[in-house]
This record gives structure tokens, C-alpha cells and sequence, in this order.
């Protein structure tokens, strides 16, 4: 085994984890102290030639073209909900890389085949098979309500947005750990026959 490779990356995974940390922290200080414009793109009224006749509240800019649609003087409800759809990922990838981090200094310590390391591989293929579409159904909701605040009309309901992929990629994690622990368990067995 690597020691200085793995060693390496869990050092990089920290520093990752860190750094997702810290512009959720910054990006959640900065937006909610803005005093801009909320915009939101929906894919409602894409192709409508309905500029003029679009219903949005007051202080709201339609673009039909780019289904965009832009509040000025937003509440707090709407900046909060624009947070809704970008801070999930931020978080949900600062957990996972800490949650990462922690398989690798297990592995450091006592070895990648271990009871320790097939846990925190199941852990981390846990979160992420449930966490992504959490993340992304909060995503979706926030986009959602930031539409319907500004157009009551939309009628579109919340969506799961994002790489959904990753549901699989947890899954296999966790079923990686559970093999790994049965390999742990038949080691100890024939260890202690033997």
C-alpha cells in the first residue's frame, strides 16, 4: 500500500472539505447581506412570446426568451430561497469529502481492510446515496417557491436537480463495505483457526 499517496490525498481531501466549507459560510454571508437583484431561471414560459402579458408581481423582470425571471428589492423569503439553490451542493460536498477523509485516515492507521475502513466506506456510500437526492430536492424546492413568489401562475412543482448518478456510486460504496466487512470477518475467522 501507498502510505504517502494516500496519505496525500487525505491531507487534499481536508483541504477540500475546507474550502467547500468556507464559501457555503462566505457565499450564505454575502447573499443574504446583498442588497441586488434575485433571479431565477424556469424553463415554464421558454419558448412563450407572451412578454407583455406574463403574471408577475410587482418589481419583477419576465424575459421569456431566457425564462428568466429577476425580483428587485427581493424578501427575505426569496433571498433565502435563491440560497436554497446553490448551498445544498456546497454543503452535501463538504460533508462527503470530511466523510472521505476519515475512510482514509482509517485506512492509514490500521490498513484498507479492516472493520474500520468497511464501516466509514458503507458511512460514505450511505450519505451519498442519500444525500444527493435530498440535496437536489432542495435545490429543486427553492427554485421552485423562488418562481412561484415571483409568478403566481407557473404551476411547476419541485424537481430533483443534479447529478442523480451519484446514487448509484453510494450504493456500490455500501455494498463495497459490506463485502469488505465479510472479508474481515473470514481473515479474523481463519486467524483464529489457525
Amino acid at each position: 500500500m501507498n502510505t504517502r499517496l494516500t496519505r496525500t490525498l487525505a491531507s487534499v481531501t481536508f483541504a477540500l472539505a475546507v474550502l467547500c466549507g468556507l464559501a457555503f459560510l462566505g457565499t450564505a454571508a454575502t447573499h443574504m447581506l446583498d442588497d441586488g437583484a434575485v433571479c431565477v431561471e424556469t424553463g415554464f414560459w421558454q419558448n412563450a412570446a407572451l412578454r407583455d402579458d406574463l403574471p408577475v408581481r410587482a418589481g419583477v423582470d419576465a424575459s421569456s426568451s431566457a425564462a428568466r425571471l429577476c425580483q428587485d428589492g427581493p424578501s427575505v423569503g426569496q433571498r433565502a430561497a435563491d440560497l436554497g439553490g446553490e448551498l445544498p451542493w456546497l454543503l452535501f460536498a463538504s460533508l462527503a469529502l470530511l466523510l472521505f477523509h476519515q475512510l482514509l485516515k482509517a485506512v492509514l492507521r490500521q490498513g484498507p481492510f479492516t472493520d474500520a475502513a468497511s464501516r466509514r466506506l458503507s458511512v460514505l456510500g450511505w450519505f451519498v446515496a442519500v444525500g444527493t437526492p435530498l440535496a437536489g430536492l432542495v435545490v429543486g424546492w427553492s427554485r421552485s417557491w423562488l418562481v412561484a413568489s415571483m409568478a403566481p401562475v407557473t404551476g411547476s412543482g419541485p424537481t430533483i436537480t443534479g447529478p442523480q448518478a451519484l446514487v448509484l456510486a453510494g450504493l456500490a460504496a455500501v455494498i463495497m463495505g459490506k463485502i469488505m466487512r465479510e472479508g474481515v470477518r473470514m481473515r479474523e475467522d481463519l486467524e483464529g483457526t489457525i
